[in-house]
């Protein structure tokens, strides 16, 4: 639970005139404002030094009997960094704030003489119904700084734009704030904003009104902040809701619990089911991405070549990447006891110029494969198991990187690849770190995830890339295919690295086991 503030506000105004009282405005942004949004699960700063929260704009939103105002708060930070949040606010009299969740109290109020609490509209049924309203009936809202405008798209039912309709807060534990409408629709606030357009808005719109790949949460709807001569800035998404079991990453952890017992029992044994999954898994990233192959699409979508910009761009990613890692790992290798991981982090640092010499290659390689946009953020987590199939989510794109490099295009190998270290990291994590396998052979371990590994990696790729058929524009021959998967496996396994050596330095093995195994096919490729 938020903790109310003690610095209350009050006005004499109306609340549906609040914006002209400045010294409210003042009082909130610098009593109210940092306490609260600190307290916040979707705040991204808290652990940075903060020199100014403000309202840079105050988008007017009617509700019924009153309005709401879209926030949008600048933060300033000590290194001159501005990040944009926004904040929806509603005022409720004191007599109706039971219906309100304690989380979505912000400040006891005094509004035009009547006591009550300025709240996160997210928790007001009224701003709930009004944001439903404007999406169903595409309605825009203009305002003093151009508009706020509201698309409805093909999963928004007929049967649902003027129906009755229930509507709540969903509490999340993440970077988003959420609402959902009679179990039907699921409208996502974008709590962090970019003077761009949100990447999964633009991916989930455009699966659903230009193909027919059924397996995501169809595009129900967006909000978006137009103002002239500038970039619209995306608020919200609505989405049809999917029922799921879990995601695929709990789900393949089940299965590999039943692998880990037999394998103490000395068997080594996967049940077909678990290639019949992992082969309909990669048939469905397949068909994504045919459904994102539109050589004739506007801009945004249209096929792209492996043009200089791009190779130079890869490369000095991986460069850099693999440079700090190298020191890093330099650094921490003497603190290393676990003989595996010691083994594995010497063959890293042995074939330091064997790695960029073949990172070099991306420069200069003829590469006729195209490029186009992908989900960019791809793994087990990603997908949600139904009844009997997957449904691909979260298409934002990698959380590290700016919404310009998010919509580059990429091979969608760099899915592939994703997906395949997913694997990598389920396997690892079930055999190397569980009690069951404490007391055995370190190695012997290793080699039964490895098996497990390359079948259930043979399995996917196989599924995939028959699903494409042969040949395909996307891939022009077995020898790209494999260049570029090494490549973006590469890429993935040594950015995993850093996160491990700086918070799991016990899990520093799977990302290794991971550039060992790249580097081996490397190896194979110059004999």
């Amino acid at each position: 639970m938020n903790e109310i503030t003690s610095a209350n506000l009050s006005s004499l105004k109306a609340w549906e005139d609040i914006k002209n009282d400045k010294a409210l405005f003042s009082k909130f942004e610098t009593e109210i404002l940092p306490s609260y949004m600190n307290s916040c699960r979707w705040f991204a700063g808290k652990a940075r030094i903060q020199q100014y929260f403000k309202i840079a704009s105050a988008l007017e939103i009617p509700i019924k009997d009153s309005i709401a105002l879209l926030c949008i708060v600048e933060v300033g930070y000590d290194n001159l960094e501005i990040e944009r949040y926004l904040l929806p606010v509603s005022f409720i009299e004191a007599s109706q704030s039971k219906a309100i969740a304690p989380v979505g109290i912000i400040s006891l109020a005094y509004i035009n003489e009547k006591r009550g609490f300025v709240i996160d509209a997210l928790y007001d049924e009224r701003f709930q119904q009004a944001l439903f309203y404007q999406i169903s009936h595409a309605e825009s809202i203009y305002q003093q700084e151009g508009k706020v405008d509201f698309v409805r798209g093909k999963g928004l039912s007929g049967e649902d734009i003027n129906a009755p309709i229930t509507s709540k807060a969903l509490t999340l534990s993440s970077s988003n704030s959420a609402m959902v409408f009679g179990e039907k629709y699921f409208l996502k606030l974008y709590r962090k904003l970019f003077k761009e357009t949100n990447p999964e808005v633009e991916m989930i719109e455009f699966l659903t009104e230009h193909s027919d790949f059924a397996f995501i949460p169809a595009f129900a709807g967006s909000i978006t902040w137009q103002q002239e001569g500038e970039s619209e800035i995306t608020l919200g998404m609505m989405q049809r809701m999917v029922d799921n079991q879990a995601d695929t990453w709990e789900m393949t952890g089940n299965q590999l619990s039943a692998f880990v017992s037999a394998f103490v029992d000395k068997t080594f044994a996967i049940k077909e089911d678990v290639f019949n999954q992992v082969e309909l898994l990669a048939q469905r990233t397949a068909e994504m991405h045919l459904a994102l192959y539109a050589p004739d699409a506007e801009q945004m979508f249209a096929t792209q070549k492996f043009d200089d910009t791009y190779r130079q761009f890869i490369h000095k990613r991986l460069c850099d990447l693999l440079d700090r890692r190298y020191n890093l790992l330099i650094e921490k290798y003497t603190s290393i006891t676990d003989p595996v991981t010691r083994k594995l982090a010497w063959d890293f640092m042995e074939a330091k110029e064997l790695i960029d010499e073949f990172a070099d290659q991306i420069l200069t390689k003829d590469l006729d494969s195209l490029r186009i946009r992908i989900h960019g953020d791809y793994h087990l987590g990603q997908v949600l198991a139904t009844a009997n199939d997957y449904i691909i989510i979260d298409f934002e794109g990698e959380p590290e990187s700016s919404i310009t490099d998010r919509k580059i295009m990429h091979s969608p190998l760099k899915d592939v690849a994703g997906m395949i270290r997913s694997y990598h990291y389920a396997i690892s994590a079930k055999m190397l770190n569980t009690q069951e396998t404490a007391d055995m052979d370190a190695f012997r371990v290793q080699t039964a995830a490895d098996r497990w590994y390359r079948l259930i990696m043979q399995t996917y790729l196989e599924k995939y890339l028959e699903t494409f058929g042969h040949p395909h524009p996307l891939f022009k021959n077995n020898n790209e295919i494999n260049f570029l998967l090494l490549i973006y496996l590469l890429e993935k396994a040594v950015y995993e690295l850093g996160y491990e050596i700086s918070y799991r330095p016990d899990w520093v093995k799977i990302p290794l086991k991971g550039i060992v195994n790249v580097i081996r096919e490397i190896e194979k490729m110059k004999m």
